[in-house]
């Protein structure tokens, strides 16, 4: 009786069913398979979203400019923000020129005239107070105009928003300015 080769079974990497089928992978197979990179991002991955991002700012910073409601910090949301915002931006405030006037008192303070450099501060402490006047006026103002248009449920420090508003330079507002100079909030 001669043996016949038996034929070959299935290999031996191929499971078949219950058990392993396989021989025991050694401890450097088992982490080297274990390994992977700590990041997985590559340099075109890092510069697409740093692309997107750079998007998603452009998009948020002119939205913010714009006043959309969606972008603007929660300090500047809501409609009594914006009515506030409105009234202050229709008109005209001392404070606008105050960092111009200051600028100017710097450069006096340069000249070797004591009397100039004097009365230049002098001027600078006078339009201050002028200024600071016209904070608390802006103040009492936007207070009576804001309970007449919504009531008793006037949020807080809506007249510090609108006094610290008004000591910005007009083009230096965020959000921009919606309406034109004269042109008051209903």
């Amino acid at each position: 009786m001669a043996k016949t080769p038996a034929a070959p079974e299935a290999a031996p990497d191929a499971s078949t069913g219950p058990g392993k089928n396989r021989p025991t992978p050694s401890r450097a197979e088992r982490e080297a398979a274990r390994k992977r990179p700590l990041v997985a991002d590559t340099k075109e991955a890092r510069a697409r979203a740093k692309a997107e991002l750079a998007t998603q700012r452009e998009k948020a910073r002119i939205g913010m400019a714009n006043g959309d409601e969606k972008y603007l910090p929660t300090r500047d949301r809501g409609p009594q923000r914006r009515f506030v915002r409105d009234f202050v931006d229709g008109g005209w405030h001392p404070g606008e020129l105050l960092m111009p006037l200051m600028l100017v008192v710097i450069l006096l303070s340069l000249v070797p005239n004591t009397a100039i450099v004097y009365y230049g501060f002098i001027a600078l402490w006078l339009y201050i107070l002028i200024v600071v006047v016209d904070m608390i006026i802006t103040n009492v103002r936007v207070k009576k105009l804001t309970r007449e248009k919504f009531g008793d449920r006037r949020e807080k420090g809506l007249g510090w928003y609108a006094g610290m508003r008004t000591i910005q330079m007009r083009f230096m507002r965020l959000p921009k300015p919606q309406v034109k100079r004269g042109g008051r909030p209903v």
